[in-house]
């Protein structure tokens, strides 16, 4: 089903219709600043960010705005559009558990794949494989 969330920098809610469209798939990461996995994971992340053919979504679960903020600008931003979650309903839309957790997603809405944990050098290599 359909969804509503804020986008993370301008705060405007958007829904699924738009933020799902224009790519054959999706790369959904579920993160917070406070998330020790979290900040390990991002160097993976952000190496397939830079996968063709994918678009790229943050949910900032459970966080606060600056701390998150602080975050992206020591790590980088590798998301394409950033959601907010403060209270973690639209994670639990999902399925998920916790912090973090990747999702690959086709463009019917199909979960194709779930990483619970963080994303490491082997996930990294086998989401890699996924799109070549």
């Amino acid at each position: 089903p359909s969804f509503e969330a804020k986008e993370f920098f301008s705060k405007d809610t958007i829904s699924s219709d738009q933020i799902f469209i224009g790519s054959e798939y999706y790369l959904l990461n579920i993160w917070a600043s406070w998330c020790i996995p979290c900040r390990q994971e991002h160097e993976y992340i952000t190496n397939l960010s830079k996968i063709e053919n994918i678009k790229l979504i943050g949910l900032n679960y459970k966080d606060k705005k600056n701390n998150a903020k602080i975050f992206l600008n020591e790590l980088g931003n590798p998301y394409d559009i950033i959601l907010t979650d403060l209270d973690g309903t639209k994670a639990i839309f999902f399925g998920a558990y916790g912090v973090p957790e990747t999702f690959i997603i086709d463009n019917e809405l199909n979960i194709l794949k779930k990483y619970i944990g963080p994303i490491n050098l082997e996930n990294e290599h086998e989401i890699k494989s996924f799109f070549n």
